[in-house]
């Protein structure tokens, strides 16, 4: 799953943790003496709908409270200073639950001692127990410092500006430390503070409830799902779609460009008191809303997605049930939803899946194991799907026992949940859980799970499709009229070019082929290379390049793969007379298959090779066949042509031809392509 996963093996805390929603909303505006607090509450006054707020000023609701003021108060013993603190949140929370109106206090944890040369903790537990959110202004200690020489109206001890940074440090920490043991969603705001973002996540603190989530959730679901879809992939993210743990990167991330962010920051939240709670969710989100703006988070997710390597297995799977009309793909992620779309965007999945995930508070809801679950059953009982839900940790096993089929995805030991084992177990023996397994990759240490399945295997696509067989007519691709085409043609169909010449125009054609109308098909992606003047710029290589199987037809196939090979130098190149040559390593963690032939004429060759490797190698990989003359009735006509019908079984192929010839030629002795290409025409 992600970084979260570091609970005991003992403990799922899949929803522990105090619940806000019953409690009226108190909102803590913290910050050292001199920092903003008053000046921010009367505008707020002015700006903010007081028929929904309330807003108070810690020092003066004492003052009101305590017979003589405030200069009374600072007399009192420290009991009874206690006492009217107590009385006066106290007060403010009554209020808030009477008025149903969110109270917005400012006041201090943290008071500075003379006498003792440090600041002294001030707060009650009556604070701990009223407050639900903390903001906290985290204004820079040297603004501080002048404003409150600044200030003639108050009487304040002179502090310096190291000073000042120790108070804010200590009061800081002690709340973010108080909150999370005490259920409070707490959250700095820097200098300076921007009105309107203060104002709408108090907008959010209002309305905000669990079950708003579910329903925005939901309504985020509704909009990705077909109409006539019966089939519902529903996916987890991180180590399930690649190994990676994207919150991980982010805060790693986020650490390097700014040194005061812990790398780690959310491994302590998720392993603190509010462990998987809902509330340590909305605590996580309100994390990624404190330390970027729009701008940063984008930047940081982007880079996230560029070091994220997702499986081929899931790559080429995705990609073969993204072309099945009758089956929806949802990715429902616990992790930033922004990077997930950046990844899938990245493989050209963007449009074929919805993805359901978190964010900053402005993303409007969180993705608990509880809300994995409610969604997968949403999807059963209101869209009447069928469900296969894949994930990877504890805090999947919700949602794949709402499932109709569950797949437990296990990746390299170092990398998967340590907590998953003994939870899966628990949920085999004691719910009823029936999981299958795949191994990612398919060396890694398997889990105790009876069944396994294969991505790439036949039997395991039909398992998941049943009877709802794909039917997609192969997508072809000629260049008959163009003038390339008919330079290129005129060395092939030269009589009297042979051998080392002919296997050379092929080879240019295979180039040709590749760079003009294959790049196109799979896409490209960047490169560094070293520029002329020596600095680093920007070059291509086709998608997955390394991730690429060119597979020869021998032998008249071979100069044009040659070709192709020239312009996909990373590629690996196999040969092969029968489809039995292509063996399973060939095409193991690979992502296209290139099939090259120089002439298909009925087609029989192409159709074998491609029905054994669906069948018996790989049953999702793409497959894009290379040809420099196909016969127009394999691929034109009412019904697409002969090959086109006998390939319409067979999902994610692609054919790209040099030309398209209305002759029906097949070539034997003297004239047979591979004869005149290898000079063996005398052998014939």
């Amino acid at each position: 799953m992600t970084s979260m996963d570091i609970r005991s093996d003992q403990d799922t805390g899949f929803e522990a943790g105090p619940a806000s929603d019953a409690k009226p909303r108190v909102v803590g505006i913290y910050g050292v003496s001199g920092c903003g607090k008053t000046f921010l509450l009367d505008q707020l006054k002015q700006t903010m709908d007081l028929d929904r707020f309330s807003f108070h000023d810690g020092s003066e609701m004492i003052a009101g409270l305590t017979p003589g003021g405030l200069e009374s108060f600072q007399g009192m013993s420290k009991e009874d200073q206690l006492m009217y603190r107590q009385r006066a949140i106290d007060e403010i929370g009554a209020h808030s639950f009477d008025s149903q109106k969110v109270g917005v206090v400012a006041g201090h944890a943290m008071l500075w001692s003379e006498v003792e040369g440090k600041a002294l903790p001030i707060y009650t537990q009556n604070d701990l127990d009223v407050f639900t959110h903390i903001l906290y202004l985290d204004v820079p200690s040297d603004v501080v410092a002048k404003r409150r020489l600044d200030d003639t109206r108050k009487d304040r001890p002179i502090l310096t500006a190291a000073q000042l940074d120790d108070w804010k440090n200590q009061e800081k920490n002690l709340l973010r430390g108080l909150s999370r043991n005490h259920g409070i969603l707490f959250s700095t705001l820097q200098h300076p503070i921007q009105m309107d973002k203060m104002a709408a996540m108090l907008n959010n603190f209002k309305t905000y409830s669990e079950g708003l989530n579910r329903s925005l959730a939901q309504d985020e679901l509704d909009k990705g799902m077909k109409i006539g879809g019966s089939i519902v992939l529903a996916m987890d993210a991180d180590r399930t779609l690649a190994a990676e743990d994207t919150g991980s990167l982010f805060w790693t991330a986020a650490s390097k460009k700014w040194p005061s962010v812990a790398a780690d920051t959310l491994k302590t939240l998720f392993s603190g008191p509010l462990r998987y709670s809902h509330t340590a969710f909305r605590q996580a989100a309100l994390l990624y809303e404190e330390i970027t703006n729009d701008q940063d988070f984008e930047e940081i997710c982007r880079d996230v997605a560029s070091q994220v390597s997702m499986y081929p297995e899931i790559i080429s799977f995705l990609h073969f049930m993204a072309e099945h009309g009758n089956v929806d793909i949802v990715v429902i992620t616990s992790g930033l939803g922004l990077v997930w779309k950046n990844v899938l965007e990245t493989q050209g999945l963007s449009k074929a899946v919805t993805i359901i995930g978190g964010g900053r508070i402005k993303n409007s809801f969180v993705v608990t194991a509880a809300v994995k679950a409610q969604l997968v059953g949403y999807l059963r009982v209101t869209h009447s799907r069928y469900i296969w839900a894949f994930g990877d940790s504890p805090l999947d096993l919700p949602m794949l026992n709402k499932a109709d089929r569950a797949v437990v995805v296990v990746g390299e030991k170092l990398t998967r949940s340590k907590s998953m084992d003994a939870e899966l177990k628990v949920a085999i023996n004691d719910h009823g859980l029936e999981p299958v397994q795949v191994v990612l990759p398919d060396t890694a240490l398997p889990r105790h799970v009876t069944h396994r399945i294969t991505l790439t295997d036949s039997g395991s696509i039909s398992d998941i499709l049943g009877d709802r067989r794909l039917v997609t007519q192969p997508r072809v691709v000629h260049a008959t009229d163009t003038s390339a085409t008919k330079l290129l043609a005129t060395r092939m169909r030269n009589a009297s070019l042979a051998g080392p010449e002919l296997r050379e125009a092929h080879r240019r054609v295979g180039h040709h082929l590749a760079t003009g109308y294959v790049a196109d098909i799979i896409g490209l992606e960047q490169r560094p290379i070293q520029h002329v003047l020596g600095s680093e710029t920007r070059g291509y290589q086709l998608q997955h390049e390394k991730k690429t199987t060119i597979v020869a037809l021998m032998r008249g196939g071979e100069p044009m793969a040659f070709g192709v090979n020239d312009a996909f130098p990373h590629a690996m190149l196999v040969h092969a007379k029968d489809p039995g040559h292509v063996k399973t390593h060939h095409l193991a963690g690979q992502l296209t298959l290139i099939l090259v032939d120089s002439v298909i004429n009925t087609g029989k060759a192409i159709v074998d090779f491609i029905g054994y490797i669906r069948n018996n190698v790989h049953a999702t990989i793409h497959i894009v066949v290379v040809a420099g003359v196909v016969q127009a009735k394999c691929v034109t006509g009412p019904d697409g042509g002969t090959l086109v019908q006998q390939l319409a079984s067979f999902a994610r192929v692609h054919i790209v031809a040099l030309r398209i010839s209305e002759t029906s030629f097949v070539g034997s002795g003297q004239t047979d392509t591979g004869n005149r290409l290898f000079n063996t025409t005398h052998l014939a």
